[in-house]
């Protein structure tokens, strides 16, 4: 059987087809083009569904998407998503009639979670959570093979607990979530605040690395929100790894002064659980939601 998988993103939307044996035989990306609007992000969808159909015509599949945001229970509308035009759209339901089939949907941190712990850094492990840390922050929670969803869709969403009641004003309505300081868009917005220049994550990474006095500052804050979120986080779940994805998770130093935060903050005598980088790198979201599928 093979399966297709659409990963939505904000900006990209990509697909895969994987052969019997999981391996991929086809991979697309196009643009979201959200600006257009919710009906637009469906017809896009649904050409790149077709075109990775065609490329195994006549052979039955299952269809998965993983998509920033969660399939609310109690309305079967589209809740959470920082891709907002998505917010309260019976995406779900459209997209079947569109396509005239059954459909699965999860959280792309879901995904990317089922991906790493199936088939990357999370192999053989029994609860693994999946971390995403890029434009959001989001994760995913995976025990013994099956992604733990929740009664409300929301298991796994650490980037919208709070760290601090009188921080800053998330998209969410909430003050403080873990995603407004260690999520890429977060800790571009507080670095702005702080040095008064706008640069991107990757720029104050490298500035990091060149010994600028401003970036050392910011990273050492940067490094104790990551502790205490993560901190919080293991806390609560205490799981056999944590995966990293998403583009701050390429970040070096993360696994060295970010880790020394959560051991200062993790309540235990000590930090035994290994916090590691994907391995699947960019494909994780995507063979995730292909894995999910139905």
């Amino acid at each position: 059987m093979h399966r297709i998988g659409i990963d939505l993103g904000g900006t990209k939307i990509e697909g895969v087809v994987l052969d019997g044996h999981g391996r991929q035989t086809v991979r697309r990306r196009i643009d979201t083009q959200q600006e257009n609007g919710y009906r637009h992000i469906l017809d896009r969808i649904r050409g790149l569904h077709d075109e990775l159909a065609a490329s195994i015509p006549g052979q039955p599949h299952t269809f998965g998407i993983g998509t920033p945001g969660a399939v609310s229970r109690r309305t079967g509308l589209l809740k959470n998503s920082n891709t907002v035009c998505l917010n309260g759209q019976p995406l779900k339901a459209d997209l079947e009639n569109l396509l005239g089939r059954k459909i699965e949907i999860q959280n792309d941190a879901n995904c990317f979670a089922m991906a790493e712990a199936l088939h990357g850094a999370g192999r053989g492990k029994d609860l693994v959570f999946g971390v995403i840390m890029g434009t959001g922050c989001g994760g995913g929670i995976v025990h013994k093979g099956q992604v733990i969803v929740g009664p409300q869709a929301i298991a796994g969403e650490w980037g919208h607990t709070s760290i601090a009641l009188d921080g800053p004003l998330c998209y969410c309505g909430k003050r403080g979530c873990v995603e407004t300081y260690i999520s890429g868009g977060g800790a571009e917005a507080r670095y702005a605040e702080k040095c008064g220049a706008k640069k991107s994550f990757r720029d104050i990474a490298k500035d990091y690395y060149a010994g600028d006095a401003k970036a050392l500052e910011f990273m050492k804050e940067f490094f104790r929100h990551f502790g205490r979120a993560m901190a919080n986080l293991i806390d609560v779940l205490d799981p056999d790894v944590v995966v990293m994805g998403g583009g701050v998770s390429n970040f070096d130093a993360l696994y060295t002064g970010g880790i020394a935060e959560v051991a200062r903050f993790v309540f235990s005598d000590s930090l035994e659980t290994p916090i590691v980088k994907h391995e699947l790198g960019d494909s994780a979201g995507v063979i995730g939601a292909a894995l999910i599928g139905i």
